[in-house]
């Protein structure tokens, strides 16, 4: 054992080295944020009735929702695999191409939220079609479309609830 007294660090020391941690921690958690809220503004997806539905110089190409009604005799397959319709949510319409098979749900209720892209030419890409799990649910989305339009009660009556 030495009787020698430990060397205390000086403050200017401890100083360097907290600025140092600081200087690494601080732009990795500002890296970290900056990456998350990038992938965030990626993903998001947002719903639009037909006749809230921006242009498509506004969308960019941007991917999104769609969901109203599908006009009566719109539904037509396809040759092979897939479907045309126009979505509508009273005020509005808007073509759609979805070139896959289409829950049997939907083809029995009429409702239909499409997600996909819009073309410059107005007509909507979809490339995922969701179907609601019975008859009696409404998608929020499709709900709030046709009450901003005034169609609401009357699809409401019409189906009889």
């Amino acid at each position: 054992m030495s009787d020698a007294p430990k060397k205390k660090m000086s403050p200017f020391r401890r100083r360097q080295r907290r600025l140092l941690l600081l200087g690494i921690v601080l732009p990795a958690f500002v890296g970290a944020t900056a990456l998350a809220l990038t992938a965030i503004s990626r993903t998001q997806v947002y719903f639009y009735g037909p006749s809230a539905l921006p242009s498509p110089m506004e969308l960019q190409g941007r991917e999104i929702r769609v969901g109203g009604l599908i006009e009566e005799g719109s539904l037509i397959a396809k040759e092979g695999v897939g479907w045309t319709f126009t979505v509508s949510d009273g005020a509005s319409s808007v073509p759609v191409i979805f070139d896959d098979e289409l829950p049997a749900l939907i083809q029995k209720t009429g409702e239909v939220v499409a997600q996909g892209t819009l073309r410059e030419d107005g007509v909507f890409i979809a490339n995922t079609v969701l179907a609601k799990h019975d008859e009696n649910y409404m998608a929020p989305e499709v709900a709030d479309a046709l009450k901003e339009s005034g169609e609401y009660e009357r699809y409401m009556n019409d189906r009889g609830q």
